[in-house]
């Protein structure tokens, strides 16, 4: 396998030897890192894959707001020029990102979101003021505003109730700041029940919902005692980050990923072998 290190953005790009046709494009999450073990399984699999820093970079924001969704438009437009098609992979924030992406672009084949959320977030930048997390030509994208009033600091701490609160708070901007799915021509979601960084599970059975009010199917998988962090087969576990309670365990967060990657490779085969027809 051939790995292939990118300079603007930083990055990486693994060819296998004997190309699926399909290209990925894999986002972390509040880290904005370079995802390379993800990137690596799915290179692994047969697919063109790829992982970018996504904010701290050289010319980058410094933190996950107020980031240009053309930063990882332009990755698409490059892996689209050696791919028959292009799938995005994203977790959390990386998760947001792929769906807000995979609605606004219709040459997206489809998109998998570990840790799912069905609206846009913010984020506070330098100063404390919260910003949405993606611009796009130069405008910041509608978010539901976080009711900080609502939360109980823990140490470490435990998000979840906060992003809970702040969408019961908020229907106006909710309805505002949805993430249109409907648009997404195939989708794979896949979240812990005991998600403690913000309600995935939820979320991800809201998306499902919708989609399925307009014909569209979604392919859904949830694990009960799982967190945040699916750890796919051969993936190391990320121990760095922002310190917080995350939820699962870590034979949940295995088994989750076990399960995760059966349905990945499926999804994928399908789309290449009806794309091939």
């Amino acid at each position: 396998m051939q790995r292939i290190g990118l300079s603007d953005p930083e990055g990486v790009r693994f060819v296998p030897p004997r190309g699926s046709g399909t290209g990925v494009l894999v986002l972390a999450g509040s880290s904005g890192r370079i995802d390379e073990d993800r990137a690596r399984v799915f290179a692994e699999l047969g697919h063109v894959a790829e992982s970018i820093r996504w904010f701290g970079g050289v010319g980058q924001q410094p933190g996950p707001w107020s980031v240009p969704l053309e930063l990882f438009l332009a990755r698409i437009d490059d892996l689209e020029r050696t791919c028959d098609r292009v799938w995005l992979v994203g977790t959390s924030l990386g998760a947001e990102a792929a769906l807000v992406l995979g609605a606004l672009r219709p040459s997206v084949a489809g998109v998998i979101a570990f840790a799912p959320t069905d609206v846009v977030w913010p984020w506070p930048d330098d100063e404390g003021v919260e910003r949405s997390h993606w611009t796009l030509d130069g405008s910041l994208l509608p978010h539901v505003p976080l009711a900080w009033d609502t939360w109980r600091r823990e140490e470490p701490p435990r998000f979840r109730s906060l992003y809970e609160h702040s969408y019961e708070a908020a229907p106006d901007r909710v309805r505002a700041a949805a993430v249109p799915v409907e648009r997404i021509p195939q989708l794979v979601l896949i979240a812990g029940e005991d998600d403690q960084v913000w309600p995935s599970a939820q979320s991800a059975r809201r998306i499902a919902a919708r989609r399925t009010a307009v014909g569209h199917t979604t392919t859904v998988v949830i694990h009960r005692h799982a967190g945040h962090r699916a750890v796919l087969p051969t993936e190391p576990v990320v121990a760095g980050g922002i310190a917080m309670v995350r939820g699962g365990t870590a034979t949940a967060d295995a088994a989750l990923g076990l399960t995760a990657l059966e349905t990945i490779r499926i999804a994928l085969a399908q789309d290449r072998i009806r794309s091939s027809s």
